[in-house]
């Protein structure tokens, strides 16, 4: 539903100079269209540094559009995640021994537009067995039997490199001081099941405790329970190794502006466009207000009103993603006179 500025949470308190320039940072994978044209325009702007430079061309050339999550609801959720930082090796040791994968020799991926034009979007991962296509080896089959993939790097903490697969990207401190940048490269085609609400069903953990500092915590007391916990979410993340220094880059292909770029559903929200996002800060109630730019997707991030902000790299950026689940709304920017049609 197209909606007006004033209509906007803290819209005229908001510093949009930030959000623009994640946005312009994305003009080069945006494929032709109305929106590529409005990002060239605000390239300059971005450029300036002038916030009222940059609050006169969004109010000027984007409208804003109110999203609905299922049964009209305008409120989601809001989760964060980051880059965290992992202390490995490239060869496997005593301490070193679990391993980052990169993309296995024989996992089919699988375009199903290909086969049918009203599946565009969609995709479908398997392995081969005879001539049929099966399911890929779930994350329990693919620990008890190593995949055909080339092996990144080893880490010493299975939760860890657990939290990278659900991070989609991250950092490989080596014994050198060096860093090996890895990012998402694919998955194996199982679902993904939250280890929080596992835990939660379980018994093991409360609602409020199911954050990523309490799951890590439950994990250091009840190691015994660990694997078997681990292997209820059958979804398994395959990587990619970057240059070095490179920065995180999410699904638009751009490196993520920590703060700024949101992970999104692309069946709701245009990949690469600008949204107002009406949140809270992560574990309290003080206003999130603040435009920000669509650039990566998750596969835990399904629904109109649903987005994963990323917070950057390290400890401190963990924190707020650990703690991150708030209630909030979202408004996508389009450009004005355009209508926003669903994504396809």
């Amino acid at each position: 539903m197209q909606a007006r500025f004033t209509d906007l949470p803290g819209w005229d308190e908001a510093r949009l100079l930030p959000g623009l320039r994640a946005f312009a940072a994305g003009c080069d994978a945006l494929a032709g269209g109305a929106l590529a044209r409005a990002c060239e325009a605000a390239r300059p702007i971005a450029a300036s540094g002038d916030e009222a430079s940059a609050r006169r061309f969004v109010e000027a050339s984007f409208a804003p559009w109110a999203l609905g999550a299922a049964g009209g609801a305008r409120e989601g959720l809001i989760t964060g995640y980051y880059e965290p930082v992992l202390e490995g090796a490239r060869e496997r040791s005593a301490r070193f021994r679990y391993p980052v994968y990169g993309v296995p020799s024989d996992l089919v991926d699988v375009e199903l537009e290909s086969v049918a034009p009203e599946l565009r979007g969609m995709r479908l991962r398997g392995r081969l067995e005879g001539s049929r296509v099966v399911p890929y080896w779930s994350r329990s089959q693919i620990e008890d039997r190593p995949p055909p993939a080339p092996v990144l790097a080893w880490v010493d903490d299975p939760v860890a490199l657990f939290f990278l697969q659900i991070q989609g990207s991250g950092q490989i401190r080596l014994a050198s001081g060096d860093r090996l940048r890895l990012a998402y490269a694919d998955q194996n085609g199982h679902p993904y099941r939250a280890l929080g609400r596992v835990l939660v069903e379980r018994g093991e953990l409360t609602l409020e405790q199911a954050t990523m500092q309490g799951i890590r915590a439950w994990a250091e007391a009840n190691p015994g329970k660990v694997r078997d916990t681990l292997d209820a979410n059958p979804s398994y993340v395959f990587f990619r190794e970057l240059p070095p220094g490179a920065s995180p880059v999410g699904s638009l292909g751009v490196p993520l502006a920590a703060g700024y770029s949101l992970a999104v559903d692309t069946r709701a929200v245009p990949l690469g466009a600008p949204v107002y996002l009406a949140t809270t800060w992560p574990g309290s109630t003080q206003p999130l207000l603040r435009l920000a730019a669509a650039q990566d997707t998750g596969g835990a991030i399904r629904g109109a009103v649903r987005a994963d902000v990323f917070w950057g790299t390290g400890e401190e950026a963990g924190a707020l993603a650990g703690r991150m689940r708030e209630r909030g709304q979202i408004w996508v920017l389009w450009p004005r006179d355009e209508p926003l049609a669903p994504p396809q």
